[in-house]
């Protein structure tokens, strides 16, 4: 056991201060997240009293590992230190800083001026022969007979005047050696093993499609089935699309049941909202019988798998009033005072057909943990990805540890938060475990509003822990842009969704066949709302914007730059309506450069500037842009240069910049 005085000696001897250390979440309660093979950027404050110079590293290790392994940190000036390592498995993988006052570098490096300054340095070469022997201790075979060999050598004899020693004691090798052999007993250690989060690439990147199973069918008026989606998954990958995600697929309570356009009361044909989960049929864990069975699900989720698609299944922990939980479990619900179960409301808005779960019960244990294995039962079917209806309504306690418990038996599980709420709930939410959530992009429309909007999501400490999908249209949201723009407004809130983010999805048929039709003027819902009724929807129609929306997607699955967030980049433009963004591979490769017009409209046209340097481009010298939308190439010289835009035709550029443009010196027989 290690000696508590001792410990508290050496402590107060450690000369090396570690501080600001970024990322660090909340002190490191909470983790920041990676992909597999990404990079963990850490920065911290280091430095000592005095002029000494000092070794800083970077230590990490998978959580599971007693092995350190170690990056040596890089002085960026004013005592701030930088490094960086790369994630390699999906898992938790923990990191630290190490640092201490580097004696030899140190002595060098005061060697050297001493004898720049003309100074008689024979003392200071014994002071060096001691240090080299110190660290011959803690070398072994070849490494410590050139320690002892520098050593001898650093010692003036008959043989060696100063200046040879000199010359020795300057040698860069001994200071690497030195650096490899270092003495940490007083060596400063970071208080804390701060975590990181490392998913599959799918946390990071992906598209997703969202849609009705039971509009699936290709008789008008048919309930859909898996069957029918299955035969819907080439369409779907078609366009290039990596998760298909199902709203609630269960049985539809009855009681309170809602009718078409959300109406209070449902005719004798009504289906429901799929959101009142649970009724004779069973809860969770069942499927609606007109959808087919568990074991057809399956058989969808292994089709989707062959087409390049995993399922994505909705968790909505709510109860339609006649789910077998409120009679087999009515501590789990609020009872009102007249002995009728508390429904759903966010006033103005009454959800008569689905009661909340109450997590202030005294049986919250067993809440919890029955809970807990319907995500377990439908990971055990072959479900991965999970996006959480509202998850902002339950504790944040509660979130994290059933994603924690999901996670030690799935670590490959995904889990989208659904949360349209404050900025702090949604961050705390991300910081919780969600691995992505919704965002406010469907409300960002104007240029001001987008730069600022995604420089606080990618350029802050929210990018560490906040993965963003981006969604222009939900079955929820069908915002005024999209009711008023026609097909112009559809095409450039694609491309803003999928190169904006990594991660992005839409709710088809709808935005494919451009539908926007409102409930109601000021409404952002759908008239005749899938989520009351089965609509039955032409894929085939030539307006489609399916072609268009498998050729972005075809564009991101070939440009890295495109698959992450954090390089997003905005650049100027003397044109309000025209919005100019890039993102740049992170071995400095290629670069993406994306114009978007915001106008539904009308042309609009300007000049965009671009900080040539920062992409590898010369400033004088030519380079090529080839704009893989339209596959039109342009040659360009200089920061700025013109594009105008008709939205009737694409409203936007994703441009490919390429460093090099080919002169005669390329010809074969130029030489």
């Amino acid at each position: 056991m290690k000696d508590p005085g001792r410990t508290a000696v050496t402590r107060s001897r450690q000369r090396v201060v570690i501080e600001n250390v970024s990322p660090e979440i909340d002190g490191g309660r909470f983790p920041v997240k990676r992909t597999v093979g990404q990079a963990v950027r850490v920065e911290a404050d280091i430095h000592t009293d005095g002029h000494d110079l000092i070794t800083a590293l970077l230590m990490h290790r998978e959580s599971e590992s007693r092995t350190w392994s170690e990056t040596q940190m890089i002085a960026e000036g004013n005592d701030r230190w930088g490094g960086a390592f790369r994630v390699a498995s999906v898992g938790r993988t923990v990191y630290t800083l190490h640092a201490w006052v580097a004696r030899v570098r140190t002595w060098q490096r005061d060697l050297s001026k001493k004898i720049e300054a003309g100074q008689d340095v024979s003392v200071d070469l014994l002071v060096g022969a001691l240090l080299a022997e110190d660290a011959a201790k803690r070398a072994g075979g070849a490494d410590r007979r050139k320690l002892l060999s520098f050593a001898r050598t650093l010692r003036p004899g008959e043989t060696r005047g100063v200046p040879e020693c000199a010359t020795a004691a300057l040698n860069e090798e001994l200071g690497a050696l030195a650096d490899r052999y270092p003495d940490r007993t007083l060596a400063t250690r970071f208080g804390r093993e701060l975590p990181v989060e490392v998913d599959r690439e799918r946390a990071r990147f992906g598209a997703w499609y969202e849609l009705f199973p039971r509009s699936c069918s290709a008789e008008p008026g048919r309930h859909g089935t898996f069957k029918d989606v299955e035969e819907r998954l080439p369409y779907v990958a078609s366009m290039g699309f990596d998760v298909l995600y199902l709203p609630p697929i269960h049985p539809i309570g009855r009681t309170h049941r809602k009718g078409r356009n959300n109406a209070n009361v449902a005719g004798p044909e009504d289906v429901g909202s799929p959101w009142a989960i649970g009724a004779a049929e069973g809860g969770h864990m069942a499927v609606h019988p007109h959808l087919g069975t568990v074991e057809e699900f399956e058989d969808l989720v292994r089709s989707a798998r062959d087409h390049g698609i995993e399922i994505a299944m909705d968790i909505a922990f709510q109860c339609a009033p006649d789910h077998p939980y409120v009679k087999e479990h009515p501590e789990w619900f609020r009872m009102r005072p007249d002995g009728t179960v508390q429904y759903a409301e966010n006033p103005p808005k009454k959800y008569e057909d689905i009661v909340p779960f109450d997590f202030d019960t005294l049986r919250w244990r067993e809440l919890w943990e029955e809970l807990k294995s319907i995500v377990l039962f439908w990971a055990g079917h072959g479900v991965r990805i999970f996006r959480v209806d509202n998850p902002h309504t339950k504790p944040f306690a509660f979130w994290e540890w059933l994603i924690a418990e999901i996670r030690r038996e799935h670590p490959d599980a995904i889990f989208l938060a659904e949360a349209f709420t404050r900025p702090k709930v949604m961050y705390r939410l991300a910081k919780a475990g969600f691995t992505q959530s919704y965002t406010y992009f469907a409300w960002r429309n104007t240029k001001p509003e987008i730069e600022a909007y995604f420089q606080d999501l990618t350029q802050t400490e929210v990018r560490e822990y906040f993965r963003p999908n981006l969604w222009p249209n939900t079955p929820d949201i069908l915002t005024e842009h999209l009711q008023y723009g026609g097909r112009p407004a559809f095409m450039a809130r694609l491309v803003l969704a999928a190169t904006l983010g990594a991660s992005y999805g839409i709710y088809g048929p709808a935005f494919e066949l451009c539908e926007h039709a409102a409930a109601a003027p000021g409404r952002e819902e759908y008239l005749d709302s899938e989520k009351y009724e089965i609509r039955t929807w032409d894929t085939g129609r030539p307006d489609s914007l399916r072609e268009f929306i498998a050729l972005v997607n075809r564009i991101r699955r070939e440009s890295p730059p495109l698959q992450s967030d954090d390089n997003l980049r905005f650049h100027p433009v003397d044109n309000d309506q025209l919005i100019a963004y890039s993102k740049s591979a992170d071995d400095g490769s290629g670069t993406i450069l994306v114009v978007v017009n915001l106008d539904p409209r009308h042309t609009q046209s300007g000049w965009v500037e671009l900080p040539l340097e920062e992409f590898g481009l010369g400033g004088d010298s030519p380079f090529q842009g080839h704009d893989l939308l339209s596959g039109a190439r342009f040659l360009w010289q200089g920061r700025r240069f013109y594009v105008a835009l008709d939205p009737f035709a694409v409203p936007a550029h994703i441009i490919r910049l390429r460093r090099k443009v080919r002169t005669e010196k390329d010809f074969d027989y130029f030489m």
